[in-house]
């Protein structure tokens, strides 16, 4: 989504926490009512055999970021993307490698958008550290706007739940960070193809014939038409690449049961390619689910991708954001990437106020949920 323009800053460390101690209960972020919390950051590498294919350079790795509740008195240092000393956007803060706070925690895993990062989610993962959760993001391979991006890591979307399934399995081996997990209340969140991405970690099978149909019926749609972060993959060409005999194998798995076991709520900010999704196998999703959408998205058009969802599961809570676009879920920007950026920064509601109200709606899920 921002290859061309962000250069994410910092060195990739180990993890660290301390001792044990009795499970957490996250906090309100009502207004008024919050404990206050301080947060820490950490990175760390897993590997997954499907990074190999979608990475351009046929690395196994895949990164990950996790933001946790840290002890009191942890400093906290700004977190922003771009280049050094000229930031295009503005995160939130954390304190690397702070110690983390007495108890056991339950975990949220996060998915990006296409061509984002795990940090350029880091305004929601901040914040829901910050609320009581352990959040695990991840930088999808060959997908991501730090690396190039890949034809592959653009077609092979499913595959991205591995990378959250590795990254789980990292954190839950990491010794100093998992005694303060609690690995029952596992959440999932998503933006955008992160969106698509929850939705298949919690069990719902795709069917990419079904998607490319629609594509052909309807080539005008936001998600089938080509993307801001390569529009150079058309869907013309994303059919013949995912056609070709180094692809095909891979696409034949698009329907396998990639389910993260133990998963109890799943909250979505603009999901796309939703079309994928058959509404039958939608409706038999049986754990709690909420999704936030802005009503001028026309990335991923709310009457194709969210009303989809909860017009096939009635149980589902679906917010639609007035005069609120695709990209107002990323970072806020600074005046240099409102400059720079272009569309990507351009907002008619101011952005933090979205921010809050996708932080609350998520609180809420998760606080029932977990």
């Amino acid at each position: 989504m921002i290859a061309a323009f962000i250069a994410v800053v910092g060195c990739l460390v180990a993890p660290v926490a301390v001792a044990e101690s009795s499970r957490a209960e996250p906090g309100s972020t009502d207004r008024g009512r919050s404990e206050i919390r301080a947060v820490g950051e950490v990175h760390g590498v897993a590997h997954t055999a499907s990074a190999a294919i979608r990475d351009l350079e046929r690395s196994d790795q895949v990164r990950y970021t996790v933001w946790y509740p840290a002890q009191t008195g942890a400093k906290e240092e700004p977190i922003t993307l771009g280049p050094p000393g000229s930031p295009l956007f503005v995160v939130g803060s954390a304190a690397a490698q702070a110690p983390v706070a007495a108890g056991r925690w339950p975990v949220l895993l996060l998915s990006h958008g296409n061509g984002g990062t795990a940090r350029m989610m880091g305004w929601f993962g901040t914040a829901m550290a910050r609320a009581g959760y352990v959040v695990v993001a991840v930088d999808h391979p060959g997908n991501n706007g730090i690396d190039a991006m890949t034809a592959s890591g653009s077609i092979l979307m499913w595959n991205r739940v591995d990378d959250l399934a590795a990254a789980w399995a990292a954190v839950q081996a990491d010794p100093k960070l998992s005694a303060h997990l609690d690995a029952k209340r596992l959440g999932l969140a998503g933006y955008s193809a992160g969106g698509f991405t929850a939705l298949v970690a919690a069990g719902v099978k795709p069917d990419m014939a079904r998607l490319a149909a629609f594509c052909e019926a309807n080539p005008k749609d936001g998600v089938c038409a080509p993307q801001l972060e390569n529009p150079e993959f058309t869907f013309e060409r994303r059919m013949a690449l995912a056609a070709a005999p180094q692809m095909a194998p891979w696409v034949a798995k698009s329907g396998e049961d990639r389910r993260i076991p133990n998963v109890r709520a799943v909250f979505l900010m603009a999901p796309a390619i939703v079309q994928a999704f058959d509404p039958a196998d939608l409706a038999e999703l049986d754990v709690p689910l909420s999704v936030v959408v802005g009503e001028a998205d026309t990335v991923a058009s709310p009457a194709t991708n969210s009303k989809v969802i909860s017009e096939a599961n009635a149980t589902v809570k679906l917010q639609v954001l007035p005069a609120v676009g695709h990209y107002d879920f990323l970072s806020d920007c600074t005046d240099l990437g409102r400059e720079r950026v272009g569309p990507l920064c351009e907002a008619k509601v101011d952005r933090s106020t979205t921010h809050q109200t996708a932080i609350d709606q998520a609180t809420s899920l998760f606080a029932a949920g977990l």
